[in-house]
């Protein structure tokens, strides 16, 4: 997924090197790789990589214990990205694309501006990659409470430990809130309740 995003972001460097920029006549082309970049450096590679690659695997050595606490919920949060970004691949090839901006602002993700299903789809890979950073900040905390060694009491444990758990808890807490608001969105573009 890095290198995907880092090929997006070439894209929009040649793009603004040139006064009329390569996709003047498809100025959609430049809106979906702005949408896909964005969606795949943060929800794709920084969250999934920062925290779940470094937190899997210094956790248990820092705190002393085996393995997380739940590994199956471990492993549906691990699966739950390749999925998701499959989606977000899929949906640029869909109707020209979701190219609503990284905030999916609603005049530009509005059914009026943006009606193709591509939005749809990003707006669903965002809601399975927000469960799965939910489920691992969820084994993250678990796994620091309940699994850590005997001797290892709170005031003992490192920094990265503690900066896991305070990550896991704002996550915990922030992304239900995301959910919610493309749960808003994807209803303002279906049933019109705004």
């Amino acid at each position: 997924s890095a290198l995907m995003g880092i090929c997006l972001s070439f894209h929009i460097r040649v793009n603004l090197a040139q006064p009329a920029g390569l996709y003047v006549e498809v100025s959609q082309l430049y809106n979906v790789i702005i949408t896909s970049h964005a969606f795949i450096m943060i929800f794709f590679f920084v969250m999934p990589v920062m925290m779940g690659g470094f937190g899997n695997w210094l956790i248990p050595i820092m705190v002393g214990c085996g393995d997380m606490s739940h590994p199956r919920l471990n492993n549906f949060s691990y699966w739950a990205i390749p999925g998701a970004l499959f989606m977000v691949f899929m949906s640029a090839l869909i109707e020209g694309g979701a190219g609503t901006g990284w905030t999916l602002y609603p005049p530009l993700s509005g059914w009026i501006y943006q009606s193709s299903p591509a939005l749809d789809m990003v707006i669903l890979s965002l809601h399975i990659a927000g469960f799965g950073s939910l489920f691992s900040s969820l084994n993250f905390m678990c796994t620091m409470i309940t699994s850590r060694f005997y001797a290892m009491i709170p005031e003992r444990m490192p920094v990265f430990c503690w900066s896991m758990f305070v990550t896991s808890w704002l996550l915990l807490f922030s992304l239900p809130v995301l959910a919610g608001g493309l749960t808003m969105l994807l209803t303002d573009r279906h049933i019109n309740t705004s």
